[in-house]
């Protein structure tokens, strides 16, 4: 059975189709998270947390598993001159989640912008936390973007193979 949250108990209130992995319950990279789930790096994305220049609303960017973050990209994208990544612990207070569990499916309305990579739109579905440290949820692009009023938007950089989970701060 898989397990039940929050995140999946709306997706199911919303009819929202989707398919829940159940990982080993500690922190894990994004690469790590595709190689036990049976799932090619690059449809696994990792949310980021991202704060702004100016005090407004706090960012969730997500990027595949092969990428990282582009700040600059992020901060055009934004029109603003520059972004910030907070270190975890900021992050964790910052979304009220633990970090290797912070879900922009958990944060729906809570005053986060969130931006998606534009590579996500290669492909149908794509992985994202479930909210909690051990869960993964695939479900469809346009969901997600749907369910998250996200934009998407090119804030993303191939990573170089040996460094995909290297960034402490990319959580799946």
């Amino acid at each position: 059975m898989a397990a039940i949250n929050n995140v999946t108990r709306m997706l199911d209130a919303r009819m929202i189709r989707y398919k829940a992995f159940e990982l080993p319950d500690e922190k894990l990279g994004a690469v790590e998270t595709a190689r036990l789930s049976g799932t090619p790096p690059e449809v696994v994305f990792k949310t980021i947390v991202m704060t702004r220049e100016k005090p407004s609303k706090p960012l969730l960017v997500l990027v595949s598993a092969t990428s990282t973050v582009d700040l600059k990209k992020v901060a055009t994208a934004l029109g603003e001159k520059n972004v910030h990544l907070p270190t975890e612990r900021e992050a964790e207070e910052l979304t009220g989640l633990q970090a290797g569990g912070i879900s922009p499916l958990a944060l729906i309305n809570r005053g986060f912008y969130v931006l998606i990579d534009t590579t996500a739109e290669e492909h149908t579905e794509i992985h994202v936390s479930g909210a909690q440290r051990g869960l993964n949820i695939r479900l469809p692009v346009a969901d997600l973007v749907k369910l998250t009023n996200a934009r998407l938007a090119p804030v993303s950089a191939p990573a170089p193979d040996s460094d995909f989970d290297r960034d402490e701060r990319a959580i799946p």
